[in-house]
């Protein structure tokens, strides 16, 4: 499965954020998904997972209550929504694929594909 990121951008603080997530060469229904991101010269962060039927989420706590995961399989297209942004999530955001599993995971080892990411922006 091929992965694309998008819809990263400059926000201010406070301001919201909608990336997608687009899937090509398998259909995403297979796939459980993750989102994770990372500042240069610093490990990945994981930050959003949902399992391939959308019943079961995972955030980190530095977003929760902050940031949405979602899912529409139709369209091969996973989602992260996020809202009240902080200069702290400043950071390049990439998606990545496993095979659908009972448990959704936060560890980047486990992910198999990645798409390249996009960079979102938030100044203070």
């Amino acid at each position: 499965v091929q992965l694309q990121a998008s819809g990263g951008g400059l926000v201010q603080a406070g301001g919201s954020l909608r990336l997608s997530c687009a899937a090509s060469g398998r259909t995403l229904s297979t796939y459980d998904m993750g989102w994770f991101r990372q500042v240069p010269g610093e490990e990945r962060e994981f930050v959003a997972a949902i399992n391939w039927s959308g019943g079961k989420l995972l955030y980190s706590d530095s977003v929760k209550g902050r940031f949405a995961v979602s899912r529409d399989n139709a369209k091969n297209t996973v989602y992260l929504q996020m809202d009240n942004l902080k200069p702290e999530d400043t950071a390049v955001y990439s998606c990545a694929a496993r095979a659908r599993s009972i448990v959704v995971v936060s560890a980047p080892h486990e992910y198999a594909y990645w798409g390249q990411g996009t960079q979102v922006t938030v100044s203070s």
